[in-house]
C-alpha cells in the first residue's frame, strides 16, 4: 500500500496533467484549478515542516512571476489562465527551479506552436472537423493553448524542487 507521501508526491503532476488536458480541450484553465494548487502547497509545506522562511521565498517567487505574468496579459501576449498557472506553479518550485521552468516552457511552448501552427496549413479532414476541440485548436483564430507548456515544464522541474527532495528524502 502506498504511502501517504507517496500519494502526496503525486498530486502536483496530476493535477498539471490535469490542467493541460483542460487546456487543450476546453481552452480554459479553472481558477479552481489554479486555488487548488495553491492550497495543496500550503498543506504540503505545513506538513513537511517547510520553515517560514522558505515559505516566504516561495510566495515571492510566485508573487514575481504573476506580476510579470500579468503585465504579460494585459499586454495580449498571454492568456489569464496562463498567468495564474505559471505563478502557481512557481510557488510550487521556489526561486531555486523557477529559471529553468521558465526556459522549458518557453521552448515547450515554441515548439507547440510550431506544431500547431504548422498542422493548421493544411485542411482538417472531415471526420476531425466533427470534434469540437479539434476543430477549435485548428481554427487559425484561435490562441495556442499554452496551460500545456506551462503545465509539461512544471512537470519537469518538480523532481528539483525542496517539495520534492523531502517528500522522497
Amino acid at each position: 500500500m502506498p504511502s501517504l507521501s507517496s500519494l502526496v508526491l503525486l498530486l502536483f503532476p496530476l493535477i498539471m496533467a490535469f490542467t493541460a488536458c483542460s487546456d487543450l480541450f476546453t481552452m480554459r484553465i479553472s481558477n479552481r484549478v489554479v486555488l487548488l494548487l495553491v492550497a495543496i502547497f500550503c498543506a504540503v509545506a505545513v506538513g513537511i515542516h517547510m520553515p517560514l522562511e522558505e515559505f516566504g521565498l516561495h510566495v515571492a517567487c510566485a508573487t514575481a512571476v504573476l506580476v510579470v505574468a500579468f503585465i504579460l496579459f494585459a499586454m495580449g501576449q498571454v492568456g489569464g489562465g496562463d498567468a495564474k498557472l505559471a505563478a502557481a506553479t512557481t510557488f510550487w518550485l521556489g526561486f531555486g527551479a523557477t529559471l529553468p521552468y521558465l526556459v522549458d516552457a518557453s521552448l515547450i511552448g515554441g515548439m507547440l506552436t510550431l506544431m500547431i501552427l504548422a498542422a493548421r496549413r493544411f485542411p482538417l479532414p472531415n471526420f476531425l472537423a466533427r470534434v469540437d476541440w479539434i476543430d477549435r485548436l485548428h481554427d487559425s483564430k484561435t490562441r495556442i493553448p499554452y496551460g500545456i507548456a506551462l503545465a509539461i515544464a512544471g512537470i519537469f522541474a518538480y523532481s528539483d524542487t525542496t517539495v520534492f527532495q523531502r517528500l522522497v528524502g
